[in-house]
């Protein structure tokens, strides 16, 4: 059974920071592209932050502000945020999507977690 489970969303105030960890199993870690979505009520779902090929991608608006990582040891990938934003605000979800497709149209990817709340008071 696949599973991909988030942690550490949460409330934190402008300014501040938090670290989303997201662990996967149930298919080969390896083989698959991994990354960070977030939606608002009313909005599409849009990528935040992937690994794609291996190669980070960020979005425009968390550039310089968000890092993903990974421990592929323990199949789990990370996003940092720092300096958060009310902006910021949202559901997060992370995703995999087989490797070689290169998309970041969340329509396209395979797998996604529950999702965690992040909440950014202004």
């Amino acid at each position: 059974e696949v599973k991909l489970v988030e942690s550490g969303g949460g409330l934190v105030q402008t300014g501040g920071s938090l670290r989303l960890s997201c662990s996967a199993s149930g298919f080969t870690f390896d083989d698959h592209d991994i990354g960070w979505f977030r939606q608002t009520p009313g909005k599409e779902r849009e990528a935040v932050s992937c690994q794609i090929n291996r190669s980070p991608y960020y979005d425009d608006s968390v550039k310089g502000r968000f890092t993903i990582s990974s421990d592929n040891s323990k199949n789990t990938v990370f996003l940092q945020m720092d300096s958060l934003k009310p902006e910021d605000t949202a559901v997060y979800y992370c995703a995999a999507v087989t490797s070689g497709w290169g998309t970041l149209d969340p329509r396209l990817w395979d797998y996604w977690g529950q999702g965690t709340q992040v909440t950014v008071s202004s």
